[in-house]
């Protein structure tokens, strides 16, 4: 084992005596559910159950390149709800501000586009925005680039952003069909080199390849997941295999460095400060 008791209680005796040095955070979009975000797959209050107005074939078709070509409104009526600026960080955001701000934060790895973290205070250089963002946009015809303001005014106007070459303009936000940023790539392998502390929170786990990143970190790596429920299993991601050896294994016998806090993201951030004696720090970043 990697530390004495694999427990949440554990894990801040162990952080407490001898510290982490170099954390990579990972997280998805129940991180923001508290800023009044929904997620994605909750039933009934996720995202994919609330599009029947769009008259969609399926509800991932929102985010399909091809079908955004074909039929771009309902993304863009969608983007109108879910904009940037209207929301505020939620604590699990600002807890990742307070590892930056203490030297900690090697990285912080996002599946959400509602650049949240950088309205935290996390610097640009340590976000890696998996799945895009609305913080650039670029015309698909002519490859001109839009900034975060002027696509704004074309979605608050209800228009359909186009470009002065006369082509739609898309923010650069990771569609089904398109590909991950460049970094997203190259940046693992110097991240996870000598993490020694891996924080997941808020995610299904079950998108790959952003789900992948559990398995970059070494075999001495502690794990801790921070999520309402129990994912990183087989039974939750059918990518992970059943002999265990690309899952979490919090509870099961095998485990040796993975430790779970099933709970809220922010209740879970929360008690984490106060175990450490953050929590002024925290509260006043918040």
């Amino acid at each position: 084992k990697v530390m004495p008791e694999l427990t949440f209680e554990g894990l801040i005796a162990h952080w407490r005596e001898h510290g982490f040095k170099n954390i990579v955070t990972m997280v998805g979009a129940g991180i923001s559910t508290s800023a009044g975000i929904p997620d994605f797959r909750s039933p009934g209050s996720g995202l994919y159950s609330n599009l029947k107005k769009y008259k969609l074939p399926h509800p991932t078709a929102i985010f399909d390149v091809n079908y955004f070509q074909k039929n771009p409104a309902p993304f863009f009526t969608l983007a109108k709800e879910l904009y940037p600026g209207s929301f505020e960080p939620t604590p699990a955001h600002y807890f990742v501000r307070l590892l930056h701000d203490k030297g900690l934060l090697q990285r912080h790895y996002t599946q959400n586009i509602d650049t949240l973290d950088r309205l935290a205070g996390v610097p640009d250089d340590k976000i890696i925005e998996a799945h895009g963002s609305f913080y650039t946009n670029h015309c698909l015809k002519c490859k001109r680039e839009y900034d975060m303001a002027w696509m704004k005014e074309q979605i608050f106007s209800d228009k359909l952003p186009r470009c002065e070459c006369k082509g739609l303009v898309k923010p650069d936000i990771v569609f089904f069909g398109e590909n991950l940023p460049t970094s997203f790539y190259t940046s693992p392998d110097e991240d996870f080199k000598d993490c020694d502390l891996l924080i997941i929170m808020g995610t299904s786990l079950e998108v790959m390849p952003f789900a992948s990143l559990i398995q970059r970190p070494g075999p001495r790596c502690v794990r801790l997941l921070i999520n309402r429920d129990a994912v990183g299993r087989s039974s939750f991601a059918p990518w992970m295999d059943a002999s265990e050896k690309r899952s979490l294994l919090y509870g099961k016998p095998k485990n040796i460095r993975d430790v779970a806090y099933l709970g809220d993201c922010d209740a879970g951030v929360l008690a984490l400060a106060e175990a450490l004696g953050w929590d002024e720090e925290l509260q006043q970043l918040i």
